[in-house]
């Protein structure tokens, strides 16, 4: 795991990168057909944040004053990659039909979307799991879809506790360490190795167009 703090950039911040757009069906086709990094996590996470981060650009990811608004699949295309923004999860005043809609939604892309090379799953540095997001790791594991857990706002700890903390998230998803990633998009901590971690994947998909699927364990 990550816990260097100097800044640092991605090397997707050096690449071009353009919004595709907004959609509602999880098998879309996206054109040209690339192998696609999904980010999902809790609706106050700081997903928009980290993407940002990421690749470089401060606005690319509207950052919602209303966690929870967002409700489509946000495609993004480097040269050789699509970054796929989920909606976030957990968010209290979502109806009964909302959460449905939105369990439908993300469950079908990470079954079915056969361009899915593997997903980063954000969770916050400073809390343990939330129920939702055990339900979250269910649905991952179920998936069976190659799985990096990104620890967001490691900017609010210090190095120990930054230590601490990804340690013990890592043994509540009994999570190898080497699966367990600390970021911070304010500091631009971890960033460079969760680039590279997202190019990896990529280029493990393209070496075998038929992987075997792994996916974070099981409680």
């Amino acid at each position: 795991m990550t816990t260097t703090g100097h800044r640092q950039k991605s090397g997707l911040a050096a690449l071009p990168i353009e919004f595709v757009g907004s959609f509602p069906d999880p098998l879309v086709r996206l054109d040209p057909v690339l192998p696609e990094v999904a980010f999902i996590g809790r609706s106050n996470v700081g997903k928009s944040s980290l993407l940002n981060a990421l690749v470089g650009r401060k606005g690319l990811a509207r950052v919602s004053a209303t966690p929870g608004k967002t409700t489509l699949l946000n495609a993004f295309r480097l040269p050789d990659l699509y970054l796929v923004d989920l909606p976030g999860y957990g968010f209290a005043r979502a109806g009964k039909a909302a959460r449905a809609s939105y369990r439908t939604l993300v469950t079908r892309y990470l079954r079915e979307r056969p361009s899915l090379a593997g997903v980063a799953w954000l969770l916050d540095a400073r809390h343990d799991p939330s129920a939702s997001d055990l339900e979250m790791q269910e649905l991952l594991v179920e998936s069976g879809r190659p799985v990096l857990a990104v620890l967001t706002k490691a900017d609010k700890l210090g190095r120990s506790a930054q230590r601490e903390r990804a340690r013990a998230i890592a043994r509540a998803l009994a999570l190898p360490d080497d699966q367990v990633q600390l970021t911070s998009s304010r500091s631009g901590e971890g960033m460079e190795d969760l680039g590279a971690s997202i190019l990896a994947l990529v280029a493990r998909r393209a070496e075998a167009p038929n992987p075997q699927r792994s996916a974070p364990s099981d409680r």
